[in-house]
């Protein structure tokens, strides 16, 4: 199976320190929907993993979730394209879950649904956190310039860690490995 593993905000769509708390918030990036269209076309099974702390400090609900996840799936299909499981943490920091990233929980449960193992599945972000859970379990780390990944960089990356300039540049370089 040819799995990718990605972030939403700051990767898939528009990030923003004050939270994407509905739909009109909820902006993709120029390409990114496309992307993920090409490589589902390609048969590349496309996941996300993201943290949404925004629900537990009350900022939206749950079904204001699932409905920025319907209209991304939505828009991949209008694309001709598939977007596979989407996980989501909707603890907050001091919660002390195992699924917020830094932890490795929502990789581990993207990889338990897939029966994969992680090693060497790329994971892509745009923040430390996103590229500490990568590490811990073995994934591929990429980071994007896009969302926080430009603020990620200024503060240097884990060894190995893979860096493009967007989500597009990273379908173009897996089309063509």
């Amino acid at each position: 199976m040819k799995l990718l593993i990605l972030d939403r905000d700051g990767v898939i769509n528009y990030d923003s320190d004050a939270y994407i708390k509905n739909l009109d918030e909820w902006i993709p990036l120029p390409g990114a929907i496309e992307a993920i269209a090409r490589l589902s076309q390609a048969g590349w099974t496309v996941a996300v993993a993201t943290n949404q702390s925004g629900v537990a400090r009350g900022y939206y609900d749950l079904p204001m979730l699932e409905a920025m996840h319907a209209r991304l799936r939505e828009l991949v299909a209008e694309q001709g394209g598939e977007l596979g499981l989407i996980v989501n943490c909707i603890h907050g920091p001091a919660e002390g879950c195992d699924c917020r990233k830094p932890k490795p929980g929502m990789l581990e449960q993207i990889a338990a649904h897939y029966g994969v193992a992680l090693k060497g599945i790329w994971f892509v972000g745009d923040s430390s956190g996103d590229l500490t859970a990568a590490q811990t379990v073995d994934c591929q780390p990429v980071l994007v310039k896009t969302g926080k990944g430009e603020r990620t960089l200024a503060k240097g990356l884990p060894a190995g860690t893979l860096v493009f300039d967007n989500l597009a540049a990273v379908a173009d370089q897996l089309l063509h490995l």
